[in-house]
């Protein structure tokens, strides 16, 4: 039996909206509300959904780069929802981050060697002389060469950032990355480069990937599991050959509808959604998906549906199958 690395429950993120001189909070952005989901450990779990759905807040509260509202994250465990800044610091350790942008996310006034010897003088690693092998031993690691060790950033492509920003997520043998959108900003064909890197690297250093991102063929190519998030809900979760070849949720069918075939013979019927997505200020009642969902029912507009089980691992918050 596969054992959880990390489990979700319950989970909460919302941002206050401040108004006036006084500052005075006038509402909330639920970016993230009420998300449950687990991971096991060496699997990918891919998180999809499109802009502003609340997946990349999600990955952004279980490395606690932000703090959740409500709810729990346990890690092998441990409840790590509210750890206080000295607990902080040994648990980053075991959870890193890769994100969006490679550029932003490095330091252009530094050297690539002294921004991946930072974690270990932040956790006291090794000796001065050993930090700069193992740097080179890193680079070495993610395809790139131990002479880079002295080049700044604006001297790299945006493929090779993104490797100094993986290698900078191994510094420290972590458990479970986090990737967010870790190659939206390349081209396709470096795209799969990082993505066979991801893998090769998860084989070799037995990590756990959360893999967020808005590409439904790139979460294909990776990910076990998969869960559909959509204004801030985790809407459908099933492993990937699953979801693909039946998708229950209306949104998730939508969703792969709109994936591109590669063969001019076959035609495939698109969903096509009405209207627009609704603001997480003010989310619809019931269902959030209903004021755009083809299969709408009276019960969506007045009942929130729960995330069940309704076949072997394949969980769906919906009323048609409830």
């Amino acid at each position: 039996m596969a054992e959880k690395l990390l489990e979700v429950n319950q989970v909460k993120k919302y941002f206050t909206i401040q108004s006036g001189f006084l500052q005075r909070t006038i509402g909330f952005n639920k970016a993230v509300d009420n998300v449950s989901f687990y991971i096991n450990r060496g699997e990918t779990f891919g998180i999809v959904g499109e802009s502003g759905c609340g997946k990349s807040t999600t990955g952004k509260m279980i490395t606690r780069l932000y703090e959740p509202t409500e709810g729990q994250i346990l890690f092998e465990g441990n409840d790590i929802s509210h750890l206080s800044q000295k607990e902080l610091r040994k648990f980053r350790r075991e959870i890193q981050m890769v994100f969006q942008d490679p550029y932003a996310s490095l330091n252009p006034r530094k050297r690539i060697g002294i921004l991946l010897e930072e974690p270990y003088k932040i956790h006291n690693i090794y000796s001065e002389k050993e930090r700069r092998g193992k740097v080179e031993e890193l680079l070495e690691i993610v395809g790139l060469n131990a002479d880079h060790y002295d080049r700044y950033p604006h001297e790299f492509s945006g493929g090779q950032r993104q490797r100094i920003g993986i290698a900078r997520a191994l510094t420290l043998r972590p458990k479970l990355i986090v990737a967010d959108e870790p190659v939206s900003a390349l081209d396709v064909s470096i795209q799969s480069q990082i993505l066979n890197l991801m893998k090769k690297l998860q084989k070799d250093f037995h990590l756990t990937y959360i893999f967020i991102s808005h590409d439904l063929s790139v979460v294909k190519h990776i990910s076990d599991r998969i869960g559909v998030m959509y204004l801030g809900k985790m809407v459908e979760i099933a492993e990937k050959k699953d979801l693909y070849q039946d998708p229950l949720h209306p949104y998730t069918q939508s969703l792969l509808s709109a994936v591109p075939v590669p063969n001019p013979k076959v035609k495939k019927e698109r969903i096509i959604l009405q209207g627009d997505v609704p603001s997480a200020v003010n989310p619809p009642k019931g269902c959030v998906f209903h004021t755009r969902c083809p299969k709408v029912m009276a019960q969506c507009k007045q009942e929130v549906p729960t995330l069940q089980e309704y076949k072997p691992k394949h969980y769906v918050a919906c009323h048609l199958y409830s």
